[in-house]
């Protein structure tokens, strides 16, 4: 085959020479971008004489010219014989052959190659590496970037967001796809996504799946670090991404012509991974670098991974972002990761697995659930749980060690160091700023902050620091460097909508604004905290500061003493939790008297309740009450329920359920010693008409006396067990009874939280639990609403 050569026209020299000004560039200068040695091409160039035609063409794209407006016509190479063109279809047959053989030759040398780059993974924590193919679930691809939406910030927040502890972005009807189906649909494709979402892995498994011929068999794979070529770049200016492509190739004997031949047919998977990751004063010249290539052999397909935040445009490239894992993905890596690396037999892993979802699917958990929805999170939560098979109560340990990969090591152990202004500040003043955003932020109950406002926040900490600028505008240019370093390094804020931010995971916010309280303690400060102990986005707030306290005493007894303000509000509260201490003091029992309390709250509550017989925080405070109940507790609480049956009766179906209703009043195994109280439920019983009789007959009977004789039941239990009230509970009443549930299980929780704690403190506040002792109830604020 002929080599051709190209030269420019008389206009096409003129407009070059015009380009060429208007770079105020040296021939040196341009035949370095170029990636040339000597700058004799160039001045061939601009006098009309010919060159290579790819050179021709890196000196137009630099230039930003087009090689057809430029180029004479094909000048033939005087050393070569003349291409004659045909249209000869057995000619074009065996050129398609040659070329597939190509590919086919070049793939073969570079498999070895792709596995060695591509086959491992080195995961943070882990000693050993590990087979991608092990651990990898494929991605989904949201096709449409999330800081490119111009939106109400409004329309961000999922009002049930701390229902669901997650930020709940509003994607609208965006549908998710695989990152293989993403792959299929665009040739072109450049992958944002925040720190450990997966990007790099996602490029390593296309490798390996085009290298094992599951997909674009006939294409060659080409895997490159773009950090790696960054730093290789810098010690040989000249290198250009194709000669760096070509350095491997030419130890096996291949031609540079045969490896432009692939790629000038388009016949090339082209992977570039961490364009975030070339810095330094020398970025631009590399990223031209990169678009050089990219426009010269525009027929391949080629993929591109970023951070967030990183502002750089490819002409055809189609921007999607990496969607958070869903359950489905967490469940199928947990199981990959509990075979890879807890040396698990398939079916243990899958238990282990099992456990894990489990575990990270309830309530207290919330916050974890959220934080692995990232990958890199996702395996630091599968080896916290692996030692224990749960997770640690006191969260905070958990989220200090996510910060800390996400702030430290995660670009230390890749080597990076980024962005001059922000690296000015310590890891501590870092710490603070993050602190002082979540702080304000939180306590305003602001999730999603404009950037303008985020920029203010940051401004005002910048120039609190020592030596610190106090010139407005330079701290306004510092506050945005700050914004995007935070981003690009940590991606702990992240934009979610145009110039709206907010933290990456709101177990971050909660972290931070609690981290800050701590640092601050003060009496006032502890006292303005539990002010806010009835609104549910603090509760973590809570958990985490209690965690942190040096001594958590003050905090607790605080939080006590506002609970106790609680029945002071409405008459109701104050009336029921005078009749639970009187009957938890009644019962004989072997149970801890917070346990029976919490017992008795929940079954005495309308039978319609979310609370009602919900005995789970009864259990956590006395594991006996798992077991078999006894005594007194199981007798009310068998009472309770054949009350709640015949309360949930009606006419309809009375001849389908009065069986259900005489088996719940059959309590002679729990009245053995209590013969007068078994004889008067019998006679209660006796009331009810025979099972057998006809159906409309027994409808008719429940539609006539069925009132009177629930209340019957109820009367008989009110006189002689002390339960079944009927409390005629408001929707007002109803209000207070969950604040204070809410309250009393929160204080629990912290108990269990707090790492410093007085022994005596503790007892006192376990016992106290569910419980107001000798208080006066304040008339003039009866019912007043405590929001």
């Amino acid at each position: 085959m002929a080599k051709r050569s190209l030269q420019a026209s008389d206009e096409g020299i003129r407009k070059a020479k015009q380009a060429f000004k208007r770079k105020g560039w040296t021939q040196e200068y341009l035949a370095a971008e170029v990636g040339l040695e000597t700058r004799q091409p160039i001045w061939k160039f601009f006098t009309g004489k010919p060159i290579d035609r790819h050179v021709f063409h890196d000196i137009c794209c630099v230039l930003d010219l087009e090689t057809s407006e430029i180029a004479q016509n094909i000048v033939i190479d005087e050393e070569t014989e003349p291409e004659t063109q045909s249209d000869s279809p057995i000619e074009h047959h065996q050129t398609t052959l040659d070329i597939d053989v190509l590919v086919q030759k070049l793939r073969s040398i570079h498999h070895e190659r792709i596995q060695a780059q591509c086959g491992t993974l080195h995961l943070l924590d882990i000693a050993k590496p590990i087979n991608l193919n092990d651990i990898y679930i494929d991605v989904n691809i949201f096709e449409e970037i999330s800081s490119y939406r111009w939106v109400n910030m409004n329309d961000l927040q999922n009002p049930e967001s701390y229902e669901k502890k997650g930020f709940a972005i509003n994607r609208g009807s965006q549908a998710r796809i695989s990152g293989l189906d993403a792959v299929r649909k665009y040739a072109k494709m450049l992958v944002f996504g925040k720190p450990g979402s997966g990007k790099t892995t996602f490029l390593q498994s296309l490798a390996l799946i085009c290298n094992r011929g599951f997909f674009q068999p006939n294409y060659l794979p080409i895997f490159i670090n773009l950090k790696n070529f960054t730093e290789d770049t810098r010690e040989y200016s000249q290198l250009s991404l194709f000669n760096y492509i070509y350095e491997y190739f030419v130890n096996f004997d291949v031609a540079d012509t045969e490896l432009t031949t692939v790629l000038d047919e388009g016949k090339a998977l082209i992977l570039l991974d961490g364009l975030d990751e070339i810095i330094g004063e020398d970025a631009d010249i590399i990223i031209n670098k990169i678009r050089i290539f990219i426009e010269k052999f525009y027929k391949n397909q080629i993929i591109i991974t970023c951070r967030f935040a990183y502002h750089l445009k490819f002409r055809g490239f189609t921007e999607v972002e990496i969607a958070d894992f869903n359950k489905n993905q967490i469940a199928a890596f947990a199981q990959r990761w509990f075979l890879a690396f807890a040396k698990n037999s398939p079916v243990q892993a899958q238990v282990l697995a099992n456990k894990f979802m489990q575990k990270l699917l309830l309530a207290e958990n919330a916050q974890i659930l959220e934080l692995a929805t990232t990958p890199i999170l996702l395996n630091l939560t599968c080896l916290v749980f692996q030692s224990r098979e749960d997770f640690p109560t006191d969260h905070s340990q958990l989220y200090k060690q996510a910060l800390d990969l996400l702030l430290v090591r995660w670009d230390e152990s890749r080597g990076i160091k980024r962005d001059q202004v922000y690296r000015q500040l310590s890891l501590a003043d870092k710490i603070k700023l993050l602190c002082h955003i979540a702080s304000v932020s939180f306590r305003q109950g602001i999730h999603f902050i404009s950037a303008t406002r985020l920029q203010q926040i940051i401004a005002v900490h910048l120039a609190s620091l020592p030596n610190a600028t106090h010139d407005t505008y330079a701290l306004e240019i510092e506050s945005k460097s700050v914004i995007r370093a935070i981003e690009i390094q940590h991606g702990l804020l992240i934009e979610r909508a145009r110039d709206i931010y907010s933290f990456s995971h709101l177990s971050f916010q909660e972290y931070f604004a609690a981290r800050d309280i701590v640092a601050n303690i003060n009496n006032k400060g502890l006292e303005e905290l539990v002010c806010h102990l009835y609104e549910p986005r603090w509760r973590e707030v809570f958990l985490l500061s209690v965690g942190m306290l040096n001594n958590a005493d003050d905090l607790l007894l605080l939080i006590k003493s506002k609970i106790d303000e609680l029945p002071h509000k409405n008459r109701k509260l104050h009336d029921f939790l005078q009749w639970l201490k009187q009957k938890s003091d009644q019962v004989t029992t072997i149970y801890h008297c917070a346990s029976v309390r919490a017992f008795y709250f929940t079954i005495s509550l309308p039978p319609e309740h979310p609370l009602a017989g919900n005995q789970d925080l009864a259990i956590s405070l006395d594991r006996q009450l798992a077991s078999s109940l006894n005594g007194d507790l199981a007798i009310d609480l068998a009472l309770t329920h054949a009350l709640a049956v015949s309360l949930r009766m009606t006419a309809e179906i009375f001849s389908q359920r009065i069986g259900t209703l005489k088996l719940a009043l059959d309590l002679k195994y729990l009245l053995n010693n209590q013969a007068s109280w078994q004889t008067l439920l019998q006679e209660v019983t006796n009331k009810l008409p025979r099972s057998h009789q006809d159906r409309k007959i027994l409808n008719s009977w429940w539609k006539n006396h069925g009132r009177d004789w629930t209340e019957e039941l109820r009367s008989l239990m009110m006189t002689h067990r002390q339960i079944g009230y009927d409390w005629q509970f408001n929707q007002q009443d109803l209000q207070y009874l969950q604040h204070y549930w809410n309250a009393n299980k929160l204080l629990l929780d912290c108990l269990k939280a707090a790492l410093n704690i007085n022994y005596d403190v503790k007892n006192y506040l376990e016992k106290s639990l569910f419980s107001q002792d000798n208080f006066k109830i304040d008339t003039h604020i009866l019912d007043d609403s405590i929001l």
